[in-house]
């Protein structure tokens, strides 16, 4: 007789196999009118003026009867489920989705056979027969496919039309391993150059470059050099689809309180350092921990060209992807400002984060409004926990212009798309 421990996990599989390429028209979605989030440098509190916690986050099951929160006009519905740790997103030049599941190290093709626009198939695009170790960004040129793997950048040969790589391509840009493992890589689309956002390997150590820094070579890895440094882990990585500009996020340090090190999104430029480990967000701000018995910096020379970012985030927010709207299904407000993705904070009583923002850009000087607003919220639950159902990792605007997000805590893609027509109250569907 079989147990009930085994039907029980029957069940779950046998669920977990009919919802693979599942989607879903939302029942409800909650609105609200976005304000703008805007810290300053004078806003910071001071080191220590809070106990500095560690609470994870608890992810919960997806409810029955969901609710997220997004601006009138839109909704958000359920793309895909059943992938494994879902992150990055990105398209072929020939159309498909690709995904990277880094736990399993393994790149999916996601595939729309029927043209309606949702992915009925998922193939293995590359995986670890392929020399994948924990893979999460990805970018295409010139014949090539790139990937940031933990401990390298690995290109390989592509075909076009093809769903799937051979071989083991070849290594062209190496680093240590350890620490922050996503690898983010991104190619100029005006000087065909390589950029790889590399983490620090602890929190406020001195390391040594490449470390806590974006580098920049030529597509084959040669002629490697710092860009930007000081950015302790420079996650998202995006060009202004104007200026051409290259834009950051950065997780920034833990264990200074609450409220500190905020994290952020900013432009950089060759040669710009922005402070870790040993100054934060300003020239007037240093490290504690990486000062001198008589209280002086370490290293005032770089105190003192450290930069302030253009948009300051709620400290440990957990920022990962950004991605600039060039889409025209939305309004006009966010056509060439960015999304970012906030995955959520650990070292903060009450958690923050478990969200979409969307930073507004002037679009006369195609720089930053200097704050950021709410877009998707209502995963996070239960501050106090933190207890979320959601922990949004990477951005992909959608050829018809509706905006997707993945989720790796519930293993699931979400898709944005407005139409002030819809019913502004609704419900996110399971």
């Amino acid at each position: 007789m079989l147990s009930s421990q085994f039907l029980r996990h029957f069940y779950i599989q046998l669920v977990f196999i009919t919802i693979v390429y599942k989607h879903e028209t939302n029942a409800k979605n909650v609105t609200f009118l976005p304000e703008p989030l805007h810290i300053t440098v004078e806003d910071l509190p001071k080191p220590y003026a809070t106990l500095s916690f560690s609470k994870d986050a608890n992810v919960i099951p997806v409810p029955e009867d969901p609710m997220l929160y997004v601006p009138d006009g839109f909704t958000v519905k359920l793309y895909m489920s059943g992938l494994t740790m879902p992150r990055y997103l990105i398209y072929t030049p020939t159309g498909d989705i690709l995904v990277s599941e880094p736990r399993l190290h393994r790149i999916s093709c996601l595939i729309d056979n029927d043209g309606d626009g949702y992915p009925d198939e998922r193939t293995t695009f590359a995986d670890a027969s392929n020399g994948l170790h924990l893979p999460y960004s990805m970018a295409f040129a010139h014949g090539y496919f790139y990937v940031g793997n933990r401990n390298a950048t690995r290109r390989y040969p592509w075909t076009t039309g093809s769903r799937q790589i051979s071989g083991m391509g070849e290594s062209i840009v190496t680093y240590d391993p350890r620490g922050h493992w996503t690898r983010t890589v991104v190619v100029s689309p005006n000087t065909d150059r390589i950029y790889i956002g590399i983490g620090s390997g602890t929190n406020v150590d001195v390391e040594q470059l490449p470390r806590a820094s974006v580098q920049v070579a030529d597509l084959d890895g040669t002629n490697q050099k710092t860009f930007a440094h000081g950015l302790r882990n420079p996650v998202g990585l995006a060009f202004h689809p104007i200026t051409k500009d290259l834009y950051v996020t950065c997780q920034e340090r833990d264990e200074l309180g609450d409220d500190l090190v905020p994290d952020f999104f900013t432009r950089i430029e060759q040669n710009d350092f922005y402070g870790w480990p040993y100054a934060y967000i300003s020239s007037n701000l240093t490290d504690p921990r990486r000062r001198l018995e008589n209280g002086t910096s370490e290293r005032p020379d770089l105190v003192s060209i450290t930069r302030t970012p253009d948009v300051l985030f709620q400290a440990h927010s957990g920022i990962l992807d950004t991605c600039f709207y060039t889409g025209t299904q939305f309004p006009m407000k966010y056509r060439n400002g960015a999304f970012a993705a906030l995955h959520g904070s650990w070292n903060r009583n009450t958690g923050t984060g478990y969200k979409i923002v969307f930073i507004p850009f002037d679009n006369t000087t195609n720089r930053p409004k200097g704050y950021y607003e709410d877009f998707v919220t209502g995963f996070l639950v239960n501050p106090s926990g933190p207890d979320t159902f959601g922990l949004p990792v990477g951005l992909l605007v959608l050829k018809d212009g509706s905006l997707l997000f993945t989720d790796d805590g519930n293993n699931r893609i979400y898709q944005v798309q407005y139409n002030n027509n819809m019913n502004a109250t609704t419900k996110a569907t399971n």
